[in-house]
């Protein structure tokens, strides 16, 4: 068995030249990830977007150390969920911060409704969490497309945004210059044809410089939730959620921010919105994360900037150890 949930089945007893073979999962997962093993307590909020009765999954975590007084907001990317946290989640914690962790509604053990998703709508549905849980202020740490909420989250509700951390974050560019527009219904095509799992984990492998099985956790929830009969539902709010990243780029509201920023930049990173629908010319020239974190960090006004050499799109889990050490520096 391999994974952190029940379905994974060995491919054979060795791959290549005796290489421990790849898991094949076989078992579906539902599309809200029912019943897979969480490290913490999963609740839920019920809420209305748009007309639809939704419920928001949310990790609330006790500090377990002396109290800090502070809560950490940690926002995921469009390819994971709260539970990709799970390391920082635990390190913040043990530095006495109450972390919270919520799964966006469209996204991990969320509802899946199709809606007209916006970064708006979901920084507003954070709020709604955070006076759910009696909570005024929050330190937000943002990932990849968590990264672009938490910019938005940032400038809509700076009364509630006492510093902003953003680990690789899309949206630093205008994907829109160079990477076609496409109806969702493309979108949601193309979605749906793309469940073959060595494909799923070339894809994930592509984020990260050295492959590590413990990066293995998110290519079995992608590939088990194809082998789900609501896959596509699915697939319709994931394309949907593409097209707010593709059409709500944040590079152009970096110099509005009024708040201490920390830019936490792998430097081989090469990831963008759509980038496989880009031209060849134009795929090379998208995603250049070391050029786009010090455009950022000059475009905020007293921004911090870290580069961290080696490390691809995933900093918190490949460069665990110096990004806790960083966050929680920057935290004070």
């Amino acid at each position: 068995m391999a994974g952190t949930g029940a379905g994974a089945v060995p491919a054979s007893a060795a791959g290549a030249a005796g290489a421990p073979a790849e898991p094949v999962y076989d078992v579906p997962l539902g599309i809200a990830m029912e019943g897979y093993r969480s490290a913490f307590p999963v609740r839920f909020l019920r809420m209305v977007n748009q007309g639809e009765t939704v419920d928001m999954a949310y990790l609330d975590i006790a500090p377990s150390a002396p109290v800090s007084g502070r809560t950490v907001l940690l926002l995921h990317g469009k390819n994971f969920d709260g539970g990709s946290w799970t390391p920082t989640a635990r390190a913040l914690a043990a530095a006495g911060h109450r972390v919270v962790v919520p799964d966006q509604i469209g996204f991990g053990r969320s509802s899946k409704p199709a809606l007209d998703y916006g970064f708006g709508l979901l920084a507003g549905n954070t709020v709604a969490l955070l006076d759910h849980l009696g909570v005024p202020v929050v330190d937000v740490v943002g990932h990849s497309m968590g990264g672009m909420l938490g910019v938005r989250f940032a400038l809509e509700h700076p009364a509630r945004t006492r510093r902003l951390v953003l680990a690789n974050p899309v949206g630093l560019e205008d994907y829109r210059e160079l990477v076609p527009a496409h109806t969702t219904e493309r979108l949601f095509a193309d979605e749906l044809a793309n469940t073959s799992l060595a494909g799923i984990r070339a894809f994930y492998r592509s984020y990260v410089v050295t492959w590590r099985r413990a990066y293995e956790r998110n290519v079995e929830l992608r590939h088990r939730i194809t082998l789900s009969a609501e896959y596509p539902r699915w697939a319709l709010a994931s394309a949907r959620t593409y097209q707010m990243a593709y059409h709500q780029p944040v590079v152009q509201d970096l110099p509005s921010l009024r708040l201490p920023v920390l830019l936490v930049i792998g430097q081989e990173d090469r990831a963008a919105v759509g980038k496989s629908y880009a031209t060849p010319e134009n795929r090379a020239k998208l995603g250049n994360f070391p050029v786009l974190g010090r455009l950022a960090a000059a475009a905020v006004p007293g921004a911090r900037l870290v580069e961290l050499r080696g490390v691809g799109h995933l900093p918190h889990l490949e460069a665990g150890r110096r990004f806790e050490r960083e966050v929680l520096s920057f935290l004070g």
